[in-house]
């Protein structure tokens, strides 16, 4: 359950990345509160798994996850362009967050 809860705190990480994009420096105040409140819930969740995940394997993954999900969120969303290096590099970022999964001991 822990590891659920490790992937929806990266989820929630790419939520508050959207909404900070949205915010427009904090000047839109709706989006503001839901940076905020998506925030709240990506920290809460990790601060859950890390009950009984490691935390120099959880706070990796909950970071790559947030690296990831908000590359490909500039590319879906804000029609950032992807780049042959911009893949390679977020696919080190993957290939990263498989190994800890599969390498950590839990």
């Amino acid at each position: 359950m822990s590891w659920i809860i490790l992937i929806l705190a990266g989820a929630f990480e790419v939520v508050w990345t959207y909404y900070l994009k949205l915010s427009n420096g904090f000047q839109n105040t709706k989006f503001s509160i839901y940076f905020l409140i998506s925030l709240i819930m990506s920290m809460g969740l990790l601060s859950l798994s890390l009950k009984s995940i490691p935390v120099g394997v959880a706070y990796p993954i909950w970071t790559g996850i947030g690296a990831v999900g908000s590359v490909l969120l500039g590319f879906l969303i804000f029609r950032e362009p992807l780049t042959t290096m911009k893949l390679v590099f977020t696919s080190l970022i993957l290939i990263g967050i498989i190994g800890l999964k599969v390498f950590s001991i839990d």
